[in-house]
């Protein structure tokens, strides 16, 4: 489907890929790994067509349609909804429809002889169209746009109005609607949270086409990718197996080659000495010219290597503090002074706990840690910090508060101007500036070195707090593994945000999981908040700490709770058998009555074409909106019965 035949590219004087052989298969999923700036996005160029390379020749299937999500999205002139540009997925349906309509509009004025051609034409038109989903597209649109987090009272708005996130999101919609043969995806999870990086992995487990997912999300490649491309060193490689199986692999490829290499190096440096032992002498020449050829003909054995953004990273120890680092009580948050964000929020962080908040965007996950860090004082409610606690926030935007022409050393020295010389030049080596590094500007530094600069800054005091908003945005998967190593062995208190769910079952040993204007806490892992609330997302508990909502509560108030949540969930169980039985029998009536109009337009037994190709598209729509509701109703059906009968509201157990 699509080759690569000893390809060559170079930019300037870096080799970005020298001699690639890559042939990509049908259907296959591939996941795309390497270091930043190795030349991954390189490779998608390649495919698309934007690139031509220097050397060699990519060879595409003819016809093969490509759908790609690049990193960063191209600037959109389109004026209309945020559903309407999903809609320009299958801008060919457009056409289709105006000719139908075309075709209705002239039968009535055509002479009945020559109306076959015409019916016929229709007919053709009309069974492609539904063919390419044209009945059920805008019903796709908007579920896959809920999906990935938009309110549906949003779908209307602008598409223009929307952050360049967003836009992002709806750029994923789009492509992903095109239905194309192979999907181009590079870093898709880059401005996704939690619930839409899960969304993603179910829709893409569906899709029917190829697949080259270029992340740094282990969870989208592990639960995705069949087959695995690494792209380094001006190599590309394939490995025929997930991403698990890739890195043990890889480990015995890199030793094979390093033993290899050192074998040829033996032999090389065994032909040198024979060189230079015999070069002046006559009798020998024509032998020295031999080994000299055979010198130049030796092909030098590369032994891969990833180099990570982030190989540095030691975390000190933090200062000593009280067991209770922090708590919030009756905290709400309001920017407009209308819609609150946050509302009667109560937790508590203790010495040594590991916390991620969970939530789509726009939930409140920030306003609530910038509300911990004192970054913004809450509009109700107060902050109490506990015993000698230090927070450590770091933002989402910390590379833009760091002068681009200041020195790596300038700015951890400014964080903390009592800092000692030599205790400064030892920390920075820990984060892996040494020697000259300490004198590069900021502008200069790569996204894994501006990670690990902020990070020096922020130890500059060493907190005993951290605060930390999406802290691998910027980081490989090497990278992001060392962070991990290093938050699980820090002895402080850690709350974060992040989309990246492998770094979070990684670090977080409890979760917050935001419903505004509320929150609900899981004293658990990831894994143990995603058993909970269901892979349908059910409903949470009330908007405060469930531990602090039942920590007085008696024997007998919790029997009395137990018995209404049973009675509630009875009460649920039978409205969602009413509602699936209900949507069944509206199912099949749709369903038989669209079959009627079929057969009736076939036949020619229509007073108008144009009102029967009407009722077509309404059925259509009636019948994929009550199939979406048959299939939600059904989940949480299913949800509420394995749910066990006597659970508890969360706590603090």
């Amino acid at each position: 489907m699509i080759e690569f035949i000893q390809v060559r590219v170079q930019f300037g004087a870096q080799e970005i890929f020298r001699d690639v052989d890559l042939r990509i298969l049908p259907n296959e999923r591939v996941g795309v790994v390497g270091p930043n700036g190795a030349g991954k996005s390189t490779l998608f160029a390649l495919i698309s067509g934007e690139l031509t390379p220097d050397a060699g020749s990519v060879a595409v299937q003819r016809g093969l349609r490509i759908g790609m999500v690049r990193q960063q999205l191209r600037p959109h002139a389109f004026e209309g909804s945020l559903l309407d540009f999903a809609l320009q997925a299958r801008p060919e349906l457009e056409g289709m429809v105006k000719r139908l309509h075309e075709i209705e509009h002239a039968l009535p004025a055509t002479d009945p002889d020559a109306r076959a051609p015409l019916l016929r034409e229709h007919g053709e038109l009309q069974s492609r169209f539904e063919h390419l989903g044209g009945y059920s597209l805008k019903s796709r649109a908007e579920a896959a746009l809920c999906g990935l987090g938009f309110a549906p009272a949003e779908l209307e708005r602008s598409f223009r109005s929307f952050s360049g996130g967003w836009q992002m999101r709806a750029e994923l919609v789009r492509v992903l609607l095109g239905d194309p043969d192979v999907l181009l995806l590079d870093e898709p999870s880059n401005y996704l949270d939690l619930p839409a990086v899960e969304w993603l992995e179910k829709t893409l487990a569906s899709f029917q086409g190829a697949v080259l997912l270029i992340s740094h999300d282990r969870f989208l490649l592990r639960s995705l990718c069949r087959a695995t491309v690494e792209v380094a060193g001006g190599c590309v490689t394939r490995y025929s197996c997930g991403y698990d199986e890739y890195l043990v692999q890889r480990e015995e490829r890199v030793r094979i080659q390093e033993a290899a290499a050192r074998n040829q190096q033996k032999r090389r440096d065994q032909i040198e000495r024979f060189v230079e032992r015999f070069r002046a002498k006559n009798t020998k020449a024509s032998i020295v010219q031999s080994r000299i050829k055979m010198l130049d003909r030796m092909e030098e054995i590369v032994v891969p290597h990833l180099v990570s953004d982030a190989a540095y990273l030691r975390i000190a120890d933090p200062p000593h503090s009280g067991a209770e680092v922090l708590r919030l009580e009756g905290v709400g948050h309001t920017y407009d002074g209308q819609r609150w964000v946050l509302r009667e929020v109560d937790v508590r962080i203790m010495r040594g706990d590991k916390i991620a908040l969970v939530g789509y965007n726009g939930m409140g996950k920030t306003t609530l840690l910038r509300i911990l860090a004192g970054a913004i004082e809450p509009t109700e409610g107060r902050r109490v910090l506990g015993h000698l606690v230090v927070p450590g926030y770091q933002s989402q935007d910390f590379a833009e508060t760091m002068p681009p022409s200041q020195t790596v050393y300038r700015v951890v020295k400014d964080a903390n101007p009592d800092i000692p010389e030599r205790h400064l030049r030892t920390m920075l080596g820990g984060f892996g500036f040494e020697g000259g590094a300490i004198d590069k500007t900021v502008d200069v530094l790569s996204g894994g070195e501006k990670i690990r600069l902020a990070f020096a800054r922020l130890f500059a005091r060493p907190p005993n707090l951290l605060l930390l908003d999406e802290p691998t945005t910027h980081l490989d998967i090497q990278g992001r593994q060392t962070l991990e190593r290093a938050l699980r062995d820090y002895a402080g208190a850690v709350v974060l945000v992040s989309h990246d769910v492998t770094f979070v079952r990684s670090v977080a040993t409890n979760i917050i999981a935001l419903q505004p204007p509320g929150i609900q806490r899981y004293v658990g892992g990831y894994d143990y908040y995603r058993e909970r609330v269901g892979a349908a997302g059910a409903p949470t508990a009330p908007a405060t700490v469930a531990a602090e909502a039942t920590g007085g509560a008696s024997k007998k108030a919790l029997r009395r709770m137990r018995a209404d949540q049973r009675r509630e969930l009875q009460q649920k169980t039978r409205a969602l058998k009413r509602e699936i039985d209900a949507l069944e029998t509206r199912i099949q009536q749709a369903e038989a009555e669209r079959a009627e109009t079929l057969a009736d337009l076939e036949t020619g037994r229509v007073a108008s074409y144009s009102v029967a190709n009407q009722r077509l598209s309404a059925l259509q729509e009636r019948i994929d909106a009550d199939t979406a509701r048959w299939e939600e109703a059904s989940l949480q059906l299913q949800q509420i019965e394995s749910e066990p009968t006597d659970s508890t509201i969360e706590g603090d157990r």
